[in-house]
């Protein structure tokens, strides 16, 4: 069975958040051969429990009232309720050191991608490290500091995300 496509996390089952299982579905109470492993945001304990189908239609969401990212980064850059809300509830998580912060860009949320690899940050383009910058009210002189010896996964973390409609690379920083 295909897994469903998410419309702004482009590969999760790359990314870690989705693997093969035969864990039953407690949502749906289904075998589908894979298990979200991703964040839960719910009074329940649903971690490695519910299957991506049941993200993709938002059943999980209203049986549980969950969420698989925190909102809130995206209220308050004024997107959209229904974007919010797919992003948040129709749309599997990502995990970081701290917490997850869903980019936006052009009054959308943004394409996550994953880890940012070495050659998306030794060669982020002048608006990239700009629009990072802005959001993590610094200067080139800490962008060259926190980017100097990066590699993906290690305790300084980028994250790779791209605007749905301009095409620029945003990047989320994070660190253990």
């Amino acid at each position: 069975m295909d897994l469903p496509k998410f419309k702004y996390h482009i590969d999760p089952e790359g990314n870690d958040v989705i693997e093969e299982s035969d864990i039953t579905c407690v949502c749906c109470g289904e075998k589908r051969g894979y298990i979200y492993t991703g964040p839960v945001y719910a009074i329940e304990d649903l971690d490695d429990s519910i299957c991506p189908w049941c993200i993709a239609n938002g059943k999980a969401a209203k049986k549980y009232d969950a969420e698989f990212s925190d909102s809130h980064p995206l209220l308050s850059s004024k997107i959209s309720k229904e974007i919010t809300e797919e992003v948040t509830q129709r749309n599997p998580g990502y995990v970081s050191w701290q917490q997850e912060c869903w980019l936006s860009h052009c009054n959308d949320a943004c394409e996550f991608h994953g880890d940012a690899s070495e050659q998306d940050v030794n060669n982020a383009s002048d608006a990239t490290k700009k629009q990072w910058m802005l959001e993590n009210e610094a200067d080139e002189k800490f962008w060259n500091t926190v980017t100097d010896g990066y590699y993906p996964k290690g305790d300084t973390a980028f994250y790779k995300f791209k605007c749905r409609h301009c095409g620029l690379v945003l990047l989320g920083w994070d660190c253990s």
